[in-house]
């Protein structure tokens, strides 16, 4: 046991050195100083007079606060951890070895969300993720495979405490889908999932046809902020065109029975927006614009655009030559992200929302 401890003690060295660095990567000591300047403008007379300055600083406010609780609890939990492995091996007392080893655990993951985090530094990378999924040309093979990807987004999720919520879907003639369109609601959802927007390729051995032969599949994923309540986007009534229809795919039988599923045409763009998961057109309705006005305002922004009448609506083929990312399940398993060059042989993984390693890779790389 002593010997455990010798390299839990070890571990936890290189761990209180990596967080110092940390630390000094984010500038921590200046973000208090910021914090603490923040506090006093809250804590001064008037303060509260300016209804939209106050919440525009508390806002602001809280996310230092958070960020200062983050970081040094975890750099307290690891000293803490590494003075009691100290205390332990001095006086020869294997009985907190267990705790310890465990502790090292939690706190070795925990140190590496914290990395991955402090790449975030997007206006929207706090925010929610609204995913869209469109298989390409090919059919049922096609379809099947952007099933197989809400599938792994729906895992990713569920490993990381996300709660997803089914926005709009559309099954497939055979199987698999023709569209599915879901929110990732959690702290940095947006952050971490914007590394998937792209075409994503699978190679396989279909399981459609009788001959056994191998396919090309494509399908794009789409990912944009959640936009708050608070920012402002007037879109012109003129400009688009509202369907309704029954609500159809999983998500959607309490309404098969009535038109209360929504559609929003942005006809300037020919952006398509959908909405079927709410029981009333009018819900179903301002979540639909909702999802308009975040995929505008992310368009805009990555666009550098001066306004949203700016957009075009240009649209990107689902085909070969635009791949991010490829899945190759035959005549090898490898997944290669094309924009990195990271991969997993562990393709099981994956399909099972093991996405970490891409989406850290992707952060590093447009750090």
């Amino acid at each position: 046991m002593i010997i455990e401890l010798e390299n839990a003690k070890k571990e936890l060295a290189e761990l209180i050195n990596l967080i110092e660095e940390l630390g000094g990567n984010i500038r921590i000591d200046e973000i208090e100083k910021e914090y603490e300047e923040y506090a006093k403008k809250i804590n001064a007379d008037g303060f509260w007079d300016d209804s939209e300055q106050t919440q525009g600083i508390l806002k602001h406010s809280k996310v230092l606060s958070d960020k200062i609780k983050n970081f040094r609890g975890l750099e307290n939990s690891i000293k803490s951890a590494y003075e009691l492995a100290v205390m332990a091996i001095e006086e020869d007392d294997g009985s907190f070895a267990a705790d310890i080893l465990n502790e090292l655990q939690e706190l070795k993951s925990g140190a590496e969300e914290f990395q991955l985090k402090i790449l975030l530094r997007g206006e929207y990378d706090k925010n929610n993720a609204i995913v869209s999924i469109h298989p390409g040309a090919g059919g049922t093979e096609a379809q099947d495979w952007a099933l197989m990807l809400y599938r792994m987004y729906t895992r990713y999720a569920e490993k990381h405490k996300y709660k997803l919520k089914l926005l709009d879907m559309l099954d497939g003639n055979v199987a698999g889908i023709k569209s599915v369109t879901f929110s990732v609601v959690g702290e940095n959802a947006y952050g971490y999932l914007k590394s998937e927007n792209g075409i994503h390729k699978l190679v396989r051995i279909s399981p459609f046809d009788a001959s056994g032969r191998r396919h090309t599949s494509f399908a794009s994923v789409e990912v944009i902020p959640e936009i708050d309540d608070d920012i402002k986007i007037e879109i012109k009534s003129e400009d688009i065109r509202i369907e309704s229809h029954r609500a159809s795919g999983a998500g959607g039988q309490h309404v098969n029975k009535t038109d209360s599923a929504v559609r929003i045409i942005h006809v300037p763009t020919g952006i398509i927006v959908g909405c079927q998961s709410e029981r009333s057109q009018t819900q179903n309705k301002e979540t639909a614009m909702k999802m308009l006005k975040s995929k505008l305002l992310e368009i805009k922004e990555r666009e550098h655009l001066e306004k949203i009448e700016d957009i075009k609506g240009e649209k990107t083929n689902i085909e070969w030559g635009y791949q991010i990312r490829s899945y190759v399940l035959m005549p090898y398993t490898l997944v290669t992200d094309k924009r990195t060059g990271y991969e997993s042989g562990n393709v099981n993984a994956v399909m099972d929302g093991d996405l970490d390693g891409f989406i850290k890779a992707y952060l590093s790389k447009i750090e």
